[in-house]
């Protein structure tokens, strides 16, 4: 088998890197170790940033997001048992956010996909990277049974944070960053209406709690747990009782219903530089992982593959490999400021029961002035709305 950009993963990267490549016409074969029903059943959280929303539906796979996702123009952040309104549309000129899982957007990129006639190769095993550093790198895999081996150009690691590609980056020149939070989240899924039109983050004694929205009949919430807790130990009337501690006001009331899935799951931010070695280069999870609470993930895995699809159109057109070479420099600048906008919303919204009463009066204070000072909210809206890709080394403002 011979194509021209081998993908491993059929996440949210390496559908859109398939997918931005079709539409330039470059040819691409995608690996996946689950099957279709596994990935498109998956539900994971789905905040998606302007950006976002701009590149599905300048690429053609929007639609169905438009008519049944949540367009949210802010969030609302409680603390002291009062709650903030952070107006997102007006302090970024007209912007806004959509709620839409992230498994919804695999699906409609997968039916993309399938429909312009792609090659996806799911319940694949046994994957392995091959001369990564010559001008021809492969792809080996069984597939039904058989061994196979795929001859392409350049390889597209897009394969999460457990799959083989970064590995295949030398420890000598591979680094890995990674900051383990005392945090945990229980997320749920309840059939009940609609909560809240948009957001809740809140900040509470008891710990962090967040409302979120997925379809009109079922919700996504969460609480601040132990990481290392046991779900068997969270009923669900004792999850009902501290969402309610954790978010009700006077004035309002969280609407309660069955449980149909729950799940705990800890909190990191990773990244691992370069994200590239000879013709390898790694996007989404495969490169870095951020805390949920900025609401980055997928959307960093979008602005990856831009970059990388860049370079690769870039090179098919004039046998330029200049900005492929600049992959790592360029998508790097987006991920530290999201991981460092994700850091602080996490660090600002969690309660840390190690903290000193001083430390968490500081928390409080900080809380106070985000929600009392435009300029902090407009960072913060500018921040949670999406930063916008930095092509060329930004300048400095200052004078």
């Amino acid at each position: 088998m011979k194509t021209q950009v081998g993908i491993i993963g059929a996440g949210p990267a390496g559908l859109m890197l398939s997918h931005l490549l079709h539409l330039e016409g470059i040819e691409s074969v995608i690996f996946e170790n689950r099957t279709r029903e596994e990935i498109e059943g998956t539900i994971r959280a789905g905040v998606l940033e302007q950006g976002t929303v701009d590149l599905l539906n300048v690429t053609g796979v929007g639609e169905r997001m438009m008519r049944e996702g949540h367009l949210h123009h802010g969030i609302e952040l409680q603390f002291n048992g009062i709650r903030h309104r952070v107006n997102m549309h007006e302090l970024t000129e007209g912007k806004s956010i959509m709620v839409y899982p992230q498994h919804e957007v695999i699906k409609d990129l997968v039916a993309a996909r399938l429909e312009a006639g792609a090659e996806i190769y799911f319940s694949v095993s046994d994957v392995s990277l091959h001369d990564v550093d010559s001008d021809s790198p492969k792809i080996r895999f069984k597939h039904d049974g058989g061994e196979q081996e795929l001859t392409c150009d350049f390889i597209a690691g897009c394969d999460g944070f457990h799959g083989p590609s970064r590995k295949m980056i030398p420890e000598s020149i591979r680094e890995e960053k990674q900051q383990i939070y005392p945090f945990g989240w229980l997320g749920i899924l309840a059939e009940t209406p609609i909560a809240n039109p948009e957001l809740i983050y809140s900040n509470h004694d008891r710990g962090f709690a967040l409302i979120s929205t997925r379809t009109p009949e079922i919700q996504r919430h969460y609480i601040q747990v132990d990481p290392n807790d046991d779900i068997n130990n969270w009923s669900d009337d004792r999850i009902w009782t501290e969402l309610k501690a954790r978010v009700e006001t006077d004035g309002w009331k969280l609407p309660d219903g069955p449980i149909i899935q729950k799940n705990i799951v800890s909190m990191r931010s990773f990244v691992c530089e370069p994200m590239q070695y000879g013709r390898l280069f790694i996007a989404g999870d495969a490169a870095h992982i951020v805390p949920p609470t900025g609401a980055k993930g997928l959307n960093l895995a979008m602005s990856d593959v831009q970059v990388l699809k860049r370079g690769i159109v870039t090179f098919y057109e004039t046998g330029s490999q200049d900005m492929l070479s600049r992959y790592s420099e360029i998508a790097l600048r987006r991920i530290w400021k999201a991981q460092r906008f994700s850091w602080w919303m996490t660090t600002m919204l969690h309660r840390n029961f190690n903290h000193s009463s001083f430390e968490r009066s500081i928390q409080l204070s900080e809380l106070e002035y985000v929600t009392s000072s435009r300029a902090a909210l407009t960072s913060l809206s500018e921040n949670y709305i999406g930063l916008p890709l930095e092509w060329e080394s930004p300048k400095s403002l200052l004078v």
